[in-house]
């Protein structure tokens, strides 16, 4: 079965590369699609951030990263993708994942939502606080792959 787990990786961190390792054990092909979502402010391009999943997920075999724009439901139907992986790390995600899964579902009734809890050790993380950590100069082992710790080192070096 081919899954699809999206989302704008602004930047790619240890809590999605968990999920997508985990999904990566569990099913046969684990598209990762990196949205270039208008309404975000990103603080790498959309190629920048491909580049970064990409070299974060090299080792794993079964896993394909790929770019998008547009609407999730419109690339699931052109590679007949029938599952998409949401990671939820606390209520106030699934609150707003269960309105995109539901409008999704609406949009494309054979397109499923999966979701994975995040580990409890990635519970608390997000990119946006990766990149507040990294611009005030702390210390951001651990919460992101080396080569995005590398990546946001050289963007916020002398802010």
């Amino acid at each position: 079965m081919k899954v699809m787990y999206s989302g704008s990786f602004d930047p790619i961190t240890c809590g999605h590369l968990d999920i997508i390792k985990r999904c990566s054990a569990k099913f046969d092909n684990v598209k990762v699609v990196v949205f270039d979502n208008y309404s975000k402010d990103h603080s790498f391009s959309v190629k920048e951030r491909y580049e970064l999943v990409k070299e974060a997920t090299k080792d794993i075999t079964n896993v394909e990263v790929d770019i998008a724009t547009g609407m999730l439901v419109d690339y699931a139907k052109k590679y007949n993708i029938e599952v998409v992986i949401r990671g939820l790390r606390a209520v106030s995600d699934y609150e707003y994942e269960i309105k995109v899964a539901s409008m999704n579902k609406f949009l494309h009734e054979g397109l499923e939502t999966f979701f994975m809890l995040a580990s409890p050790n990635f519970s608390f993380l997000s990119s946006s606080v990766v990149k507040e950590i990294a611009k005030l100069g702390g210390d951001i082992d651990g919460l992101v792959p080396e080569n995005v710790k590398k990546a946001l080192e050289k963007k916020y070096k002398g802010e």
